[in-house]
């Protein structure tokens, strides 16, 4: 596989342009991003009232978060850059990327709880504040912007197209599961040295986690901010009217699904 690809400038992890905050192409993707997110609301009940059509979006959705993960993982083998203490796939967006497969085969509404709140704010913070180093078009560039666009918008399939709604004792759910996992993967940096999540120390690119303070104190004001977003998250999706707006006359009782937590 590295014969393969040592040749082509975007496999190539040793000498490709470094990625600039809010460039040319860094914007352009979050706009891209943000169309797909706003034809899925435009588009949700078409999808709706077509069986076919939910499911072959469904089924896409998650056709492209495994493809991302597959070809991130044969990256890494191809060019021998597996590494136990930062190729596991143990950063929070690689955790709801895995969990937003499932959630999308499964239709788990307990997936859809985590997904909803860690994937929606971890990926959002991901695709603002980028932990990457390859410029675009660079195939890690390009692998980053799918898998974190993916994840946000699996999670709003689920909310706008296969009509879960939450209830508001889901975001002490999702906070606490969240925490679970965080202290997961806080025990495999223990035995590691790896810094996965940062729970050990801040990236060494900017990103969010610099305006929340030294270590450890900047874990201490992610969950607060953590716990901020998941009840934001809920107001504007689940509790204000405008939040309903996908929940329409042209909805019908049995299709309301209530989550019971």
């Amino acid at each position: 596989m590295y014969f393969i690809s040592r040749d082509s400038s975007i496999f190539d992890p040793f000498h490709a342009e470094t990625f600039e905050y809010m460039s040319g192409s860094h914007v352009t993707v979050l706009l891209i991003i943000l169309a797909l997110l706003l034809l899925l609301f435009l588009f949700r009940f078409q999808f709706r009232r077509s069986p076919l059509l939910k499911e072959v979006l469904r089924w896409s959705l998650a056709a492209v978060l495994i493809i991302s993960q597959l070809m991130l993982e044969i990256w890494y083998q191809a060019f021998g850059l597996w590494d136990i203490k930062n190729t596991l796939p143990l950063e929070l967006c690689s955790l709801t990327l895995m969990l937003s497969i499932l959630m999308l085969i499964t239709k788990s509404r307990l997936l859809y709880t985590f997904v909803f709140y860690a994937g929606i704010c971890g990926a959002l913070a991901a695709l603002l504040t980028p932990n990457l180093a390859y410029a675009f078009p660079h195939f890690r560039f390009i692998q980053f912007f799918i898998a974190h666009g993916a994840i946000i918008l699996s999670a709003l399939y689920m909310s706008w197209i296969e009509y879960e709604k939450l209830s508001f004792i889901s975001v002490p759910i999702g906070f606490i599961m969240l925490n679970v996992a965080a202290g997961f993967v806080w025990l495999i940096n223990q035995m590691t040295g790896a810094n996965y999540m940062f729970l050990s120390h801040k990236p060494d690119t900017p990103s969010i986690l610099d305006l929340l303070g030294p270590y450890p104190f900047y874990i201490v004001m992610e969950e607060i901010l953590a716990l901020h977003l998941f009840l934001m998250l809920y107001v504007l999706f689940f509790y204000l009217p405008w939040g309903a707006v996908n929940r329409g006359k042209e909805s019908r009782e049995d299709d309301v699904h209530e989550i019971g937590f």
